[in-house]
Parts: C-alpha cells; sequence; structure tokens
C-alpha cells in the first residue's frame, strides 16, 4: 500500500466546492482546500493545466502548501496533445504574437513552430517548481480522440516525449485504432520504448473515443490507473457541464473487482497511481477512500 498512491484529478472542481461534502465549512480559500485535500490524500491530478498553462507562481504555491511527499501529476496543455485551442488561452504576450487577426481556433499542426516552442518553454517553466521540490509525478498526456495509430500519431506521441526533456511521461490514448488487434501489442512495445507510462484505463466501453481496460505496465517507474466512470448514458452527449460525462458512483463490487489487477500491476512498478476522473460532487474523493479500504483489506 506504500507505493499505491490514490487521489482524484482536481480538488477545485466546482460541483464538489457547492455540494459541501468534502470540505468543512472553514476551508473556504485556495489555499485552505489545498491543505485539505492534501491531509486526506497524497495524491491529486493538476486538471487546470489542459486548459492553461499554469504559472509557475501558482505551481510553487501548490508545492508550498502540501506535505513534504505530496504527489502532483500534471495533465499537458491542450494543444499538445492534438485538441483544438482557443488563442484566447494563451499567455498575453503570445496572444499578441499571432497578429491582429489571429484565428478562433488552432490545433498543433497550425500553430507557428516559434509560439509552439515558447508554449513549451512556459509549460516546462511551470513544472519547475514542482519538480524542485520533489512533488512532481508524472505529465499525463491524454491525446485528443482523432490521434490515430499512423506514422503521424506516432511521430506526435514521440515528439511530445522529446518536449518533455526526460520527465516522466504518462501517455493516454482515446483512439481505439491503438490497442485494436495486432495494434495493441505494437502500442504497448511503443510505449515501453519511449519509456512512457501507459495508462489503465476504465470507462465505458464501445463507443469510438474509447479504448479497452489494458492492465499493462510498460516503465518500471510507474503504473498508472485512471478511473472515468462508466455512465453509458452521459458520456457523448454535448453539455454545459463537463462533469456530466463523469457522472458515476463506483460500487464496492466494481471496485473490489480491481483489487488483484491494481496489486499485480503495483507490484512490477516504483509506484502506483490511482486517479479517479468522476469529478461530479464528491464522488472521486468518496470512491477513492473506498479504493483505499479495499486495498487496504
Amino acid at each position: 500500500m506504500e507505493r499505491i498512491l490514490i487521489g482524484s484529478a482536481s480538488w477545485t472542481d466546482k460541483t464538489l466546492i457547492d455540494c459541501g461534502r468534502f470540505y468543512p465549512k472553514d476551508c473556504k480559500s485556495a489555499e485552505s482546500r489545498l491543505r485539505f485535500y492534501a491531509s486526506q490524500f497524497p495524491l491529486v491530478e493538476v486538471d487546470s493545466s489542459y486548459y492553461g498553462i499554469p504559472a509557475p507562481q501558482n505551481a510553487q504555491l501548490w508545492a508550498e502548501r502540501t506535505p513534504e511527499h505530496f504527489i502532483f501529476n500534471v495533465k499537458a496543455f491542450r494543444l499538445f496533445t492534438g485538441h483544438q485551442t482557443s488563442p484566447v488561452v494563451f499567455p498575453k504576450d503570445i496572444q499578441q504574437a499571432l497578429g491582429p487577426n489571429p484565428p478562433r481556433t488552432l490545433y498543433y499542426r497550425d500553430t507557428p513552430v516559434e509560439i509552439r516552442d515558447e508554449l513549451w518553454r512556459r509549460f516546462m517553466d511551470s513544472l519547475a517548481p514542482l519538480q524542485q521540490a520533489g512533488k512532481l509525478g508524472a505529465v499525463h498526456f491524454q491525446f485528443a480522440p482523432w490521434l490515430l495509430r499512423n506514422r503521424d500519431g506516432m511521430a506526435h506521441v514521440r515528439h511530445c516525449v522529446e518536449q518533455m526533456q526526460g520527465r516522466l511521461v504518462a501517455v493516454e490514448f482515446r483512439n481505439k485504432s491503438w490497442f485494436e488487434g495486432d495494434n495493441l501489442e505494437r502500442t504497448l512495445a511503443f510505449e515501453r520504448e519511449l519509456g512512457v507510462a501507459h495508462t489503465i484505463v476504465d470507462a465505458p466501453q464501445g463507443f469510438a473515443n474509447t479504448v479497452p481496460c489494458v492492465w499493462e505496465v510498460t516503465t518500471p517507474k510507474l503504473a498508472l490507473l485512471r478511473l472515468h466512470g462508466r455512465n453509458k448514458a452521459t458520456w457523448n452527449i454535448k453539455s454545459d457541464a463537463s462533469s456530466s460525462r463523469f457522472n458515476y458512483w463506483y460500487s464496492a463490487d466494481e471496485l473490489g473487482a480491481m483489487v488483484p489487477e491494481v496489486r499485480h500491476a503495483a507490484a512490477a512498478a516504483d509506484a502506483m497511481h490511482i486517479l479517479f476522473n468522476t469529478n461530479y460532487e464528491d464522488q472521486g474523493q468518496v470512491n477513492a477512500r473506498l479504493m483505499r479500504q479495499l486495498l487496504a483489506a
């Protein structure tokens, strides 16, 4: 259990705060909420970094407000993972560098190289305070559902790993082409070659943008399980609330069925991270505690 760290994806979700069940009533500030979260769990995933590159000053505060051995996994910025990105989320000076009439949406391949290079540099700067404090876990690349397992897709993954300059990278694919037929073993071999952590994904099955749960460890540094819930009814429904996709309570039986696989995966790595991305209200935190109890039994 000492090597198995369990937590949730984000500690600041609006529905989590509004439900009033996880944070004590006197936890009103960003600082008090993070301090309380870190008193309950040893691990969290920074989700906000997907939407915009954090300021290094914020990462420094995260490091200062958490215990010595607390770990942050950080999601990679959305432009890097192949998602459409509005330039309004870029730092102001980079927005200005795009000129007076920037496009409303950019993809990585369409972004000027000098802009991309500067965004990578700033992303790395945002990681530095956590790394210097010994609190940076994996940098998590959750690639777009349209990133296929072909020459271009594999080249982009390799490019992202190279940009990370030796930091621990976790890779999560969301297109089934990576795991169909013989591609499953080829993808695992590719991840091993790159030295990245394969993400074991628990999610609804039967969709083009979900992948099977493959219990494999591709680097001795880390085994990683991310749980998105199994809510087929809301998975691909367009909604103003991103939480609706991940609105799911795992039962004790569902989590209990994973325990042997978790222990097997954990035995193959120096550490195992289990992150609940069921982020409607306090679902992730309640299920994280339940998983901890099941593993300790």
